[in-house]
Parts: structure tokens; sequence; C-alpha cells
């Protein structure tokens, strides 16, 4: 009874979020997600009970609670983790550009995070819009689908176990469902700092930094970059605790870090695409960086790639602000971060014309796709929608036809020959 009372308000509740169902008994099985939503008191009256469960973890729930269970059954799919997955091999590809020790990678951070993680952490004023519950999907008033890798930014700084690292998770924020959008989706964070206490002496900060900048790979791409790295209305610097040296020499490090990754994802994009309708080899490849706002950085920077003829919003990225790195315990450190949305990388890279089907279990769809040695991609292939029948084709011939005219064949539907006989 419970069950079937918990059944229809979940189909309601998701209903009105425009979130596609199915099957719920069945996903809570399968995914160890359980939900007991309303149960009939001693007195006659509907009573609230206040919990769910996660793969294992169980959370309090309250009115705040909108987390539909084709959601929280997602969870388990983790697309940026399965091999061979375009996901995967988009995460890979990145990766590969910030090598380790130097860069440890966190590919496996649960996705129900605190309020404070998710926001107050990042500085994300109380009105912000991304905290509303039509934007977030909450557990309670103090818990959320993490609506960014972001959320997990603060916590790492603290742990404060390499000098960079790059976060890659599943990330949740209401939406409605398009070929371009999904209330699921994957980002990467990515981060680097430099101790202010490990600079050498005899040496500054901003040293170290253009030391270090030294190691990031050359390139030949065009880029648009007109204004200067801070500026004192559109993109502040952090003067009570950066020098314009040390602003300078971070801004350089990250753009310059940012552009390689540029370099091998659009490379990989050419090579698939030679001889279809993508850009030419011949064309150089262009980018320009856009003063950006962030709460969480400043200066910050968007930046994009001129491609197909347009401008492709690439990212968003900056000097991190110093009040976060205090409040983790971390003063004298100093650094950059971005994030960056593999979903549209992958669509890019694979020419995946439609963001839903990322989720598909269609083998039609996942065997196009393999993590190669020598790192060349393979575009996307369009499938039927509908499932492959094994049947004859069957069809019918013209009356004029001397095949229709005999006597035993007359009006009769015609079938091609069957090759597995």
């Amino acid at each position: 009874m419970v069950q079937d009372i918990v059944l229809g308000i979940v189909v309601a509740s998701e209903c009105l979020s425009g979130v596609f169902y199915r099957n719920y008994i069945q996903s809570w099985k399968d995914n160890e997600i359980h939900l007991v939503c309303l149960q009939q008191g001693e007195d006659g009256q509907k009573a609230t009970s206040t919990q769910i469960t996660v793969e294992g973890k169980t959370y309090d729930t309250d009115e705040w609670m909108n987390a539909p269970s084709s959601i929280l059954s997602s969870i388990s799919r983790r697309l940026h983790l399965q091999p061979d997955h375009p996901i995967t091999i988009t995460r890979k590809l990145i990766e590969s550009r910030f090598p380790a020790p130097t860069y440890q990678k966190h590919n496996t951070l649960f996705p129900i995070v605190s309020v404070a993680q998710n926001f107050d952490s990042l500085g994300f004023p109380t009105d912000h819009v991304g905290r509303s519950r039509n934007d977030t999907y909450y557990i309670n008033k103090s818990t959320v689908l993490r609506t960014h890798t972001s959320a997990h930014q603060a916590d790492t700084f603290r742990a404060n176990t390499s000098e960079g690292f790059l976060i890659s998770a599943d990330v949740y924020r209401r939406d409605a469902i398009d070929r371009s959008h999904y209330p699921i989706f994957h980002q990467m964070e990515g981060a680097r700092t430099w101790s202010r206490s490990a600079v050498p002496e005899g040496t500054t900060l901003a040293q170290q930094v253009w030391d270090d900048l030294k190691t990031i790979p050359k390139h030949d791409l065009v880029v648009e970059d007109p204004n200067p790295s801070f500026h004192p209305d559109r993109n502040p610097l952090q003067s009570d605790r950066h020098s314009p040296e040390e602003a300078e020499a971070v801004a350089t490090h990250l753009k310059r870090s940012l552009e390689d990754v540029v370099v091998t994802i659009f490379s990989a994009a050419r090579a698939a695409a030679a001889g279809g309708f993508s850009a030419p080899p011949s064309e150089p490849l262009k980018v320009r960086w856009v003063e950006a706002y962030f709460p969480f950085t400043s200066p910050s920077w968007e930046l994009e790639v001129f491609w197909q003829n347009d401008w492709l919003e690439v990212l968003g990225c900056g000097v991190v602000r110093q009040r976060l790195l205090d409040s983790v315990g971390v003063p004298d450190r100093v650094g950059w971060a971005f994030g960056i949305g593999l979903e549209r990388i992958a669509m890019l890279l694979f020419e995946i014309p439609d963001i839903r089907l990322f989720w598909s279990r269609d083998p039609r769809f996942l065997d196009q796709f393999r993590e190669r040695v020598d790192g060349n991609i393979t575009r996307f292939k369009e499938f039927s929608k509908y499932p492959p029948a094994p049947r004859d084709v069957a069809f019918w011939l013209p009356k004029s036809t001397a095949a229709a005219s005999t006597p035993d064949s007359r009006n009769e539907p015609h079938s091609a020959p069957n090759p597995a006989g």
C-alpha cells in the first residue's frame, strides 16, 4: 500500500518537473534508491516519513525535497567512468594535458553534497538564482545534488595533497530536455596553485610561475586577447592580496595551459572530420579571451574558439579568490581554476547531434566508440530510432511486371530473398 502511494506521488511530481520517467520500482531495486513519502499515522492522518537511501547512503528529507527518482536512479550510471564511452574518451583526452604528479585526478566523488559545499564555500550570494529550487535538486534544505564540480573545490584545496588537480563528475540542474539540454551532464574542474612559503630564496612567486610556464608546449594558435590581465572595473585584481606581477603571471600560466587543451581537442576534431564539412586543416585555429564574472575567481575569463564559422564558448576560468583559499586553511597559496562541460566537447569531437544520445544503452550507439592508443576519434554515424527488425522485406509488385501477372502470385505480397535462409 505504501509503495503504491509513493509511486503515485513520485509520478505526479515528475510530471510537474517535466522529467522523463519509467519503471520506478525496478529502478529503485537496480540502483538501491528507496523513497518513502507518506504513511498512515495511528490517528488516521497522513504522516511524513523523511528519509531516502541512495547507494547505501541515507539522507533526511523535508519540504525542500524535489529530486525525482528518475534523476536519483541515474547516479549509478557515471558515464564519465564507462570504458569507451564518448564522455570518458573526452575526459581522458583533456586529462592528458595535465600530467601527474603536478595534477591529481579525482573522478569518483559522490554527487550529493551540502549547500555549504555547493554554494557557500564559493561565495554565491544568498539570493543567487542557482540556489532556487527551480534550478537545483534538493534532498533537504541543506543538501543538494551538486550543480557543478566546483562543489568539491574547497575540500580539495583544503586537503592540499598536490599543486594541481582535476575533478570530473556528473552534475545536476533542473532543466527542460531537448537536443542540447539534459538535467544531468558532466563537468571537469581544474586548478593549479603555488605556495608563497615554497618559493626559493632570492626569487619571487611571480618568477616561479613564469618558470613553470616554460614547461607548457608552445602552439601556433591565433589568439585574440585585447584586454589587460585585469581591469579595476570590468575584471578587478584582488589588490589586497595579489601584486600586479603575480596576477599577470598566474593569468598567463592559466591561459597558456588552456590554449594547450584547445590545441589537443580541436586537432583531434579536425582529424576526425577530415574530408567532412568541418573547418579545413589549412584554416588557422583561432581563439579569443573574453572578460567574464564568476563568484569564485577574479579576474575571470571565458575562452571561445572559432569553429565552423562561428565562435564557440568552451570554458570559464580565472584567478581563484583568495578568501576561498583562506577559508580552507591554505592562505599562502595563489592560483587559478577552470571549468569545462564535457558533453559540449564530446558533441563537437564525435559530431553527436543530440545530448540525449549519451544516455543511450543501445549498442548501435555505444559500439561505435573505442578509446584508441593513437588518440584518433571515430565520428558518430546515425542509426534508426527504431530497433532492428530481423524480418524479410515485403513489397507489392506492379501489375505490369511479368511476375505479378502469374496466376499464383497475383495480388500477393512478394519478399526479398532472406540471406539467412
